[in-house]
């Protein structure tokens, strides 16, 4: 990752709405987010404007598709336009001192990661700009969250970001456990057993051994979002302090660095006075937060995020969250047993209007799951090998599998055995398939490319249906034939042929 303190200017990131702020005197409204917080306003609006000149500009000549990244001799501008009129930019400086070499679309896939988070606790941007028309509202939940957010990416006083270091991952896709089949029938009946504790009412359910996916009943898009989040703050690994999780979600150490900043909308722009002058009374929630999750004695997950349930109960108010496909409000109930993590989602309208308690829904879990939860647990980590489970001797690659959000890579540990030029090699090859992609849009194309790299590395892509295979074979010896058959081999044993190309 590229290294970037927390005072300099290495990073700028910004959300900003191109429906708010178009009259003189009134540019500071525009302004939704800006990172650092404490840069002052006509800097502020200097970097929101240039990026609102470059996609004004390039609208001229490409209007249905969007601006997305801008390469000036010091800085990469990396564009996503996260709803309708609502950017995110990023601008990072270009610096060979500190490895800054990243792949955009890595780039673009944080603030996509981010935005869809935010959503699915706060719901949409313009939906909150159009209840309270200020944006006093969406600064105040906005500049918080992605502080938090971004507390993931330090390390001592270091913000890092992805770099060609980790171009074997892909964030924004979840990693799913492999189970025996006398395992996956005991864990489909467990499904069926934590929808029936809600009754008649349709709930929904995920399951996580450790830092990956064993059951889903949502949809892919709310599945990586809810899998995003339950890494970052929920599993057994991200309630370990002295445990970092293998998974690229990781907790900084240096979090507290980024934390101890303003959280608020900074003095002088346009909403702090009025927050200061305590006419905002709303309850800012910040689910990112750290170190805000600890297991009770029940075994159910328990913050303090949330508030106080009404009536002062010493419990803590239960967290609610957004589901993108049925536009349903949920509430999140998490139960962890070792390793093993379940999240139950409840309509928030059954509790309200009184068809379901919560406490009652805890009780039933405990009474009738808990049990195949232990068994299950003791099962998945009989077999589990450990971190190096997916290591494949002589490979170091990546699958992707783009339609159902899921991917399979090697392990960090054994990525970083790879030579440093046989990772730039691969982060420039991975650069081209994303170009090639962005040319095609939604049209899909198959491709095929295969390199050899100045030490002899072999760097392949192969795209084809919606999967894609990434993949390093550091022998020097290996012909181009050799290297075409190793592929096969891999795709026939491991991606049920999927990769064969004619």
């Amino acid at each position: 990752m590229a290294s970037m303190s927390s005072g300099d200017e290495s990073l700028r990131l910004c959300a900003f709405d191109l429906r708010r702020g178009q009259t003189e005197g009134q540019e500071l409204d525009k302004i939704l987010f800006f990172y650092p917080a404490e840069l002052d306003l006509s800097t502020q609006l200097s970097v929101i404007g240039l990026s609102e000149g470059l996609i004004t500009f390039t609208r001229l000549f490409s209007p249905e598709a969007a601006c997305e990244v801008i390469e000036a001799e010091r800085h990469s501008h990396v564009f996503y336009e996260a709803e309708p009129d609502i950017w995110m930019v990023m601008v990072v400086e270009k610096s060979k001192e500190t490895g800054a070499i990243w792949r955009i679309d890595a780039l673009r896939r944080v603030l996509k990661e981010v935005h869809s988070l935010f959503v699915m606790f706060h719901g949409s941007i313009r939906a909150l700009i159009e209840k309270e028309p200020t944006g006093g509202l969406t600064r105040s939940l906005l500049y918080p969250f992605i502080t938090d957010y971004l507390s993931n990416f330090f390390v001592g006083k270091k913000l890092q970001l992805p770099t060609f270091r980790e171009t074997l991952r892909e964030r924004g896709t979840v990693q799913m456990l492999t189970l025996a089949r006398d395992i996956a029938v005991e864990v489909q009946s467990l499904v069926q057993v934590l929808d029936s504790c809600a009754g008649s009412l349709r709930c929904h359910s995920m399951i996580l051994f450790q830092d990956l996916l064993v059951s889903t009943t949502l949809s892919a898009d709310d599945t990586v979002d809810l899998f995003t989040f339950a890494v970052m703050r929920l599993t057994s690994k991200a309630l370990s302090s002295d445990a970092s999780s293998w998974s690229y979600l990781r907790k900084g150490p240096g979090s507290s660095e980024i934390s101890s900043r303003s959280t608020l909308a900074p003095i002088g722009s346009i909403d702090s006075v009025h927050s200061r002058n305590g006419n905002d009374m709303h309850h800012v929630i910040r689910p990112l937060q750290n170190d805000k999750w600890t297991k009770g004695k029940d075994g159910f997950l328990i913050t303090d995020i949330w508030g106080l349930e009404t009536g002062g109960s010493p419990d803590s108010a239960i967290p609610t969250i957004w589901l993108q496909q049925t536009q349903e409000r949920m509430y999140l109930l998490a139960y962890q047993h070792n390793s093993l993590t379940l999240l139950l989602l409840m309509p928030t309208n059954a509790i309200v209007n009184g068809d379901l308690s919560v406490s009652a829904v805890k009780q039933q879990v405990i009474e009738d799951a808990s049990l195949r939860i232990l068994k299950i647990e003791e099962k998945i980590s009989r077999g589990w090998g450990g971190e190096n489970t997916y290591h494949i001797k002589g490979y170091r690659y990546l699958v992707v599998d783009s339609d159902m959000e899921l991917s399979r890579a090697s392990p960090s540990g054994k990525v970083t055995t790879l030579a440093k030029e046989s990772l730039l090699a691969l982060n420039k090859l991975r650069e081209e398939v994303d170009l090639e992609k962005s040319r095609a849009k939604r049209q899909e194309k198959d491709m095929e490319i295969c390199i050899r790299a100045k030490n002899n590395v072999w760097v392949i892509a192969r795209v084809t249906r919606g999967k894609e295979l990434y993949m390093a074979l550091e022998k020097g010896s290996d012909t181009l034939l050799d290297t075409t058959d190793a592929v096969g081999r891999f795709s026939n044993r491991y991606c049920s042929g999927a990769f064969l190309m004619d």
